[in-house]
């Protein structure tokens, strides 16, 4: 395809400014800028100025689809509103890329995924850290068989640390109605894509989210999640914006050692044979198998946002698949939904999380 792809943005918000200027600037071949919308009155001036007039501004984003001055269109909006809003552009035949999350609740992002699949249209998601070398590095030494089968996967990313002004900072921060949640739907979006990127999801999962431990909010700002895979792989996720310095480790461990991220390194602990070859065949009752510790060289550079929306872009244009779709996104908000509705249940949550029951649940938080 050699025509230039018309970029329209909707929710000229912080990340909305960022995408849009991307696209202004020339740094994305193929595509341009040729509207913004958002709802705030005040910023049509402040855009004006930035963008002049041959980039108009809209106040809704319904006539910002039904102008036909866009081919596809960057949703950055509060994320209750992204399932309609793709749904939309999607069955007017635009192309659309969305921020994460895809949504807050499974069964509208199912819905979301069905017009996606029925539509000539691409539809990517904003999952940048599956752009991050190290990511990409630890997934490709996990399916490789390197480490040997699985046996535990634990990550506890507790540096979202959060003030009070940042809550307030947005009158649709940190509640059910608006936000559809808060460190799960927010903070947590990428951390749980890259998780069931990696990883998969669970057949079973038992939560335990804390709601307003350390802000005041009515939503959550502390998880502990335990789940439980095929073949007695077990895994934990802990999380939180109320800790100063926190932590950021993954450690997967698995038959032939443990590889960890933490602090821009991988590190690979590998055992010179299988630990359970050797426990089966060692006469020492705690003998260890040697084990080496490798400093993995990961290359290669982030482009983060902007490389999402290039590979968006090139998607529209060549007709392959993007880095990431709206079903896969579907598969992190599932761990997502699944951690709320332990908790509100105090019981397991299985997979597929049942949509009905999570929105029967969610649907009081609002309604409260």
């Amino acid at each position: 395809m050699d025509k230039t792809i018309r970029v329209g943005l909707i929710g000229w918000g912080g990340m909305g400014k960022s995408h849009a200027g991307n696209f202004y600037k020339g740094n994305i071949a193929g595509a341009e800028l040729t509207a913004v919308c958002d709802i705030d009155p005040s910023l049509e001036q402040v855009a004006r100025e930035a963008y002049g007039p041959e980039v108009p501004f809209f106040a809704e984003a319904q006539d910002l689809l039904a102008s036909d001055r866009v081919d596809a269109v960057v949703i950055a909006t509060p994320h209750p509103s992204h399932p309609p809003l793709a749904i939309d552009a999607l069955q007017r035949g635009l192309h659309v890329m969305c921020e994460k999350p895809a949504g807050v609740d499974v069964d509208s992002v199912r819905e979301m995924n069905r017009v996606a699949k029925q539509s000539k249209s691409v539809l990517a998601m904003m999952f940048q850290h599956r752009l991050n070398p190290m990511m990409r590095k630890l997934k490709e030494l996990i399916a490789s068989g390197e480490l040997g089968p699985l046996r535990r996967i634990a990550w506890t990313i507790t540096d979202w640390f959060r003030t009070e002004q940042y809550y307030q900072s947005s009158s649709w921060r940190a509640k059910w109605k608006t936000e559809g949640g808060a460190l799960l739907i927010n903070q947590c979006s990428h951390t749980l894509d890259s998780w069931q990127w990696v990883f998969g999801l669970p057949k079973r999962l038992r939560a335990f989210c804390r709601f307003g431990k350390y802000h005041r909010i009515e939503t959550e700002d502390e998880v502990t999640a335990f789940m439980e895979y095929e073949n007695d792989v077990s895994a934990v996720f802990i999380s939180s914006t109320g800790e100063v310095p926190g932590t950021n480790r993954l450690e997967a461990a698995g038959d032939r050692g443990k590889l960890v991220l933490e602090n821009g390194q991988l590190t690979f602990w590998r055992t010179q044979n299988s630990i359970s070859e050797h426990s089966r065949i060692s006469q020492q009752p705690s003998n260890k198998p040697e084990c080496w510790i490798c400093n993995v060289p990961v290359a290669g550079e982030n482009e983060g946002h902007l490389g999402m929306l290039k590979d968006w872009i090139q998607a529209i244009q060549t007709g392959v698949a993007p880095i990431a779709t709206v079903a896969e996104a579907l598969a992190g908000l599932q761990l997502s939904n699944a951690m709320l509705l332990s908790t509100w249940t105090d019981d397991w949550v299985t997979f597929p999380v049942d949509g009905k029951m999570f929105n029967e649940h969610y649907s009081r938080r609002m309604k409260s």
